[in-house]
């Protein structure tokens, strides 16, 4: 199989509270193969809907209905993943209660594939996250976090690579700059290591020595600064291998996801589905089996 992709004729939507229709015709194209990865970041222990006036919010978000967006993709496309961007912890009276135990055990249950960490997952210090840990049964990942000197080392991978139908996503992950955000006793002797370096060491690793077809960054980073502060907007264009930057941190609402142009000049796929799951990021990519299919675009958005 020819694994070129056109990440030009990426379909990229976010997906509301109603759910919206799949590409259809691209998954009945035996020529074709989607790959689609759904995704939502700073979640905050939002596991019920929200409540209250304010027609932005109310009754919308969820871990049920998260759950229900991840099984209607997947029996529509089992080529489908769900992914996070960090900062699960924090928010409603369920972390003050259950710390990160009850979100971790929602959160395996509505299916997810990969999750990273924000800076509020170090809210309870280091133990406060080591402890809730086991109740993950997916995977966190981090690539510049270096927790060999605290209670966390050998918690975490630096990447993760997914093998659907043939093709091998590959997923690194950046943490934010935790001193001046987080209290100096709630990480320890985590170091931080400057996320643009790692960034070209993690894609150049997954894309030349392990043979990804589709590298993935999960990033706490934020989406834009004023400053120069690294952001996903810096990081797109910055590196030269990275296909989608999924964002967490700055609770950013986007339309639809954004097309930047990379340090090679080509597409790279950045998007952040805002927070407390009210929107769930979705971004179809679709392959061509043979390397004979004409390009084919499908750019509508769920709301």
């Amino acid at each position: 199989m020819n694994r070129r992709i056109f990440i030009r004729n990426v379909a990229a939507g976010t997906t509301g509270l109603a759910l919206g229709p799949a590409p259809l015709s691209l998954l009945a194209n035996n020529e074709l193969l989607t790959i689609t990865i759904l995704h939502t970041n700073d979640i905050h222990s939002h596991i019920e809907p929200f409540t209250g006036s304010d027609e932005r919010y109310n009754n919308k978000g969820g871990l049920a209905r998260i759950s229900e967006i991840a099984k209607v993709h997947r029996k529509m496309n089992p080529n489908t993943l769900l992914f996070d961007a960090g900062d699960m912890f924090q928010g409603t009276p369920y972390f003050n209660y259950f710390k990160g135990e009850l979100i971790l055990k929602t959160m395996s249950a509505a299916g997810y594939d990969l999750g990273t960490i924000g800076n509020h997952e170090f809210d309870n210090g280091l133990q406060g996250f080591l402890d809730p840990l086991p109740n993950a049964k997916f995977p966190l990942i981090t690539s510049n976090y270096d927790f060999s000197d605290t209670i966390l080392a050998g918690k975490f991978e630096r990447c993760k690579i997914f093998k659907q139908d043939g093709i091998r996503i590959g997923v690194y992950a950046l943490g934010i700059e935790l001193e001046g955000l987080v209290g100096k006793k709630n990480y320890g002797n985590t170091v931080y290591n400057d996320p643009l370096t790692v960034a070209h060491e993690m894609e150049y690793l997954l894309k030349n020595e392990m043979d990804c077809d589709l590298v993935v960054c999960l990033s706490h980073l934020g989406l834009k600064y004023r400053d120069d502060k690294v952001s996903d907007l810096v990081l797109a264009a910055e590196t030269s291998m990275t296909d989608l930057i999924i964002g967490g941190h700055t609770h950013s609402y986007v339309e639809k996801p954004l097309v930047e142009k990379n340090k090679a000049g080509n597409p790279v796929i950045v998007n952040q589905a805002w927070w407390g799951g009210l929107v769930v990021g979705k971004i179809d990519f679709v392959f061509d089996r043979s390397g004979k299919g004409k390009p084919v675009v499908y750019t509508k958005n769920l709301e």
